[in-house]
């Protein structure tokens, strides 16, 4: 086997820096959800215990939860920059997705009741 094909089988095996970004994006995007449901009704007629039950332990989460978000968001501006630094560009999807997911951190840091009342207003539509 030639070093040229070896070389080829590493790249095609390696996941590319794009799909990273976007997986730490959704990601942080997840686990903000996750700690902003201790405040959303999640279908409150037919689940109101489980609800309440995974309201008390997402409440206790939350910060765990937060610091997640924060260390998923800065992986995938490491990955991005790696990525640029490589010189290869992130797609527009994993940039946008980046943005947008850390925004929505941002948002759930400072302002939890607006990212909640926001979700629950789309919940009730």
């Amino acid at each position: 086997m030639t070093d040229h094909t070896a070389d080829e089988k590493r790249a095609a095996s390696k996941p590319d820096h794009a799909s990273r970004t976007a997986l730490a994006s959704v990601a942080a995007i997840g686990s903000v959800l996750a700690a902003s449901s201790c405040c959303l009704p999640v279908l409150p007629f037919l689940f109101a215990a489980g609800a309440a039950g995974g309201s008390a332990f997402l409440t206790t989460a939350r910060p765990y939860l937060l610091v997640a978000s924060v260390l998923f968001i800065a992986s995938g501006f490491y990955q991005a920059w790696r990525a640029k630094r490589c010189e290869r560009n992130p797609g527009v999807i994993s940039t946008l997705l980046l943005w947008t997911s850390t925004v929505f951190v941002i948002i759930a840091i400072f302002f939890p009741q607006v990212m909640a009342n926001a979700a629950a207003s789309l919940m009730a539509r």
